[in-house]
């Protein structure tokens, strides 16, 4: 079965305690992920630490990275899956960008 290669947008709010080599491990994680699954990732930034509209896991604060990537439809279970099994990413959103 052949399945559609989607671009996507994927928020992840990193917990705050985490340390700069450790983020640097989690988005390379991330990364690979989706390049060991044939996608591509276009680009990661990341944005500053925020403040939370409201606590989670008792932080009022965390690390925002944003990752633009492709991937094959039917591997995005997989790939959300697994960032829900990181202990350091709080909470991460995954939109498709581009046509309907």
């Amino acid at each position: 079965m052949v399945y559609e290669v989607h671009s996507y947008e994927l928020v992840t709010i990193i917990n705050p305690e985490t340390g700069e080599e450790k983020i640097s491990e989690v988005i390379d994680k991330v990364n690979q992920f989706i390049s060991n699954r044939g996608g591509v990732v276009e680009k990661t930034e990341q944005w500053e630490r925020r403040k939370l509209a409201y606590p989670i896991k008792q932080f009022m604060e965390a690390d925002y990275f944003l990752t633009r990537f492709n991937l094959e439809s039917n591997l995005l279970k997989e790939l959300e899956a697994d960032l829900k099994a990181s202990g350091e990413i709080l909470r991460h959103l995954v939109v498709k960008v581009g046509s309907a």
